[in-house]
């Protein structure tokens, strides 16, 4: 399994219309193969921060993805008015939160 996540800046102005883009990518998003969670939280509404936290199956499902053509609509529309630290890692050893 994947596990992206990081933070997302937009200018607080920008902020009502990125959520309601992002919204209409993560429906499709959230039924791709692969897609385990697609999910963003504003973290600083005054700053324009939001928290992304996405799980998928394997590379490939998160590949599949990025190229996709909504994706690829999303991020052109977006280029140049967010900005952002988002991280992939490799998890392997998934297991509930009070386990050993």
């Amino acid at each position: 399994m994947l596990i992206v996540t990081g933070y997302i800046h937009v200018d607080p102005a920008d902020l009502t219309q990125f959520l309601g883009d992002l919204q209409v990518l993560s429906v499709a998003t959230r039924q791709r193969a692969g897609n385990i969670s697609y999910d963003a939280a504003v973290a600083d509404p005054e700053a324009g921060q939001l928290l992304i936290s996405e799980r998928w199956s394997d590379q490939s499902a998160l590949s599949a993805h990025l190229g996709a053509i909504d994706t690829q609509a999303f991020v052109s529309r977006w280029q140049g008015h967010m900005q952002g630290d988002i991280r992939k890692y490799d998890a392997s050893n998934e297991r509930g939160l009070l386990e050993n």
